[in-house]
């Protein structure tokens, strides 16, 4: 009888703690190898969480017991290490600009107060004390978060006391608080 012909699918890039299937094919039995990271290494379709990149091989039989294998390799590409710049106080009616990096696409949320939430460095007009947190996507798909806190602070109250009239060449102590 000729060899069962093995198929473990094409291989596939997932980010850290994605998950995907693998898609064996050939035969009536599957034992995937290593079994780490998988749901059930004893079916054609496991789900597969691997941590880190890893070459799976199936072993396929078929109803005559003969057997053959192949291969699929899964590369596991690691999140974007991102920023949402530091923490920023500022007063009432004032703007910041906000930095992320990191990746590729950005997007911010919630967008209030904000003159573009789908770039890196909007500019941040808010009205109350808010936190922003920014979803970054890297060229590989993989996403990740950050968040910056835009503290607002009230305008000072200024005094300057009351109106007072005086004679001229004389001089007054002008008084201000706030």
């Amino acid at each position: 009888n000729p060899l069962p012909n093995a198929n473990a699918g094409s291989d596939n890039s997932i980010c850290i703690g994605d998950s995907t299937l693998l898609n064996g094919s050939g035969g009536i039995s599957y034992q995937w190898s290593p079994a780490t990271g998988l749901s059930n290494p004893g079916i054609a379709n496991p789900i597969a969480i691997p941590s880190a990149t890893t070459t799976y091989t199936v072993l396929v039989t078929d109803g005559n017991g003969c057997k053959n294998t192949d291969t699929v390799t899964l590369f596991v590409n690691p999140l974007p290490i991102v920023s949402a710049g530091g923490d920023v106080d500022i007063c009432i009616g004032s703007s910041t600009q906000l930095n992320a990096t990191g990746g590729s696409i950005y997007i911010w949320s919630p967008n209030t107060g904000l003159d573009n939430s789908f770039i890196s460095t909007p500019t941040a007009n808010p009205i109350s004390t808010i936190t922003y947190t920014v979803l970054v996507t890297d060229s590989n798909g993989c996403k990740n978060s950050d968040q910056v806190l835009v503290t607002v602070n009230p305008l000072p109250t200024a005094q300057t006391g009351a109106d007072t009239t005086i004679c001229n060449g004389s001089s007054i102590v002008l008084q201000a608080s706030g």
